[in-house]
């Protein structure tokens, strides 16, 4: 009798152990699985952060290359006799939509001399003058344009429109002519502080004269009384830039 009674306090102090064991394994699994779970959202959170709170650049300096067209007496046809064009750049944003550029650069253009009637013969010799120009441009940006942010209407990605005004140092260098220069391009922040533009820029004269050949300046006589008589120069261009001046830290938690 005594026996069974000792036996039986032996089993139900096994299974109280044995319980109590199996409880405080249970727990450690959950607490453990709690510090995994936290663990990984800090991780998500912190990312998410940390890449919605990629800095906003203001200023870029870049160089551009490509081709550069005329378009004249010597030539009426755009991309005809192309030549290579080269320059430097530099852009200001002032918000997601907005920027001002300055284009200063390099170009030839290219055409046959004239003949007896001022028109151009492809028989004769192949000219070629050489362009230096400086422009301003204020650009729209079609889309809200930035680094991936919080905010999903933002993109990396835009196409954009740009109007402005300029000078073309011509004939020598001996002449200037300004012009109204119109763009259509596309913007790709390729990285933080990286971008790429490709633009497409004519640039409208007023004057008729870039040619420096005397047959060719306004052998119609339609100088200023049709501006579509005028010289324009054109060209498509890529361009790589660096960006610096990052915008100035503000918690969001203080504008609320």
């Amino acid at each position: 009798m005594f026996v069974k009674k000792v036996l039986s306090l032996h089993a139900k102090n096994c299974v109280y152990i044995g319980l109590h064991y199996c409880d405080k394994s249970i727990w450690q699994l959950l607490l453990i699985s709690m510090r995994v779970f936290a663990t990984m959202c800090l991780v998500v959170v912190s990312g998410v952060v940390s890449h919605a709170m990629e800095p906003v650049y203001h200023c870029e300096l870049g160089l551009q290359g490509g081709c550069g067209y005329y378009v004249g007496d010597a030539s009426n046809i755009i991309f005809k006799n192309a030549r290579e064009a080269y320059g430097v750049y530099f852009r200001y944003r002032f918000d997601q939509r907005w920027a001002l550029k300055v284009n200063a650069g390099g170009s030839r253009i290219a055409g046959y001399q004239p003949d007896a009637l001022g028109i151009a013969d492809k028989e004769q010799e192949l000219w070629t003058n050489q362009l230096v120009n400086v422009d301003v441009l204020g650009e729209f940006n079609f889309f809200r344009f930035g680094p991936v942010q919080y905010d999903d209407r933002v993109k990396p990605i835009t196409p954009y429109v740009a109007l402005g005004l300029g000078g073309v140092l011509h004939n020598d260098f001996k002449k200037v002519t300004t012009y109204l220069s119109f763009a259509l391009g596309m913007k790709w922040q390729v990285a933080s502080r990286c971008m790429l533009t490709l633009a497409w820029q004519n640039n409208l004269c007023l004057g008729d004269n870039l040619e420096n050949e005397p047959l060719y300046d306004n052998i119609h006589g339609l100088n200023g009384t049709n501006i579509l008589n005028n010289d324009l120069i054109g060209g498509v261009m890529l361009g790589i830039s660096v960006m610096f001046a990052p915008d100035k830290k503000v918690c969001r938690l203080c504008q609320l």
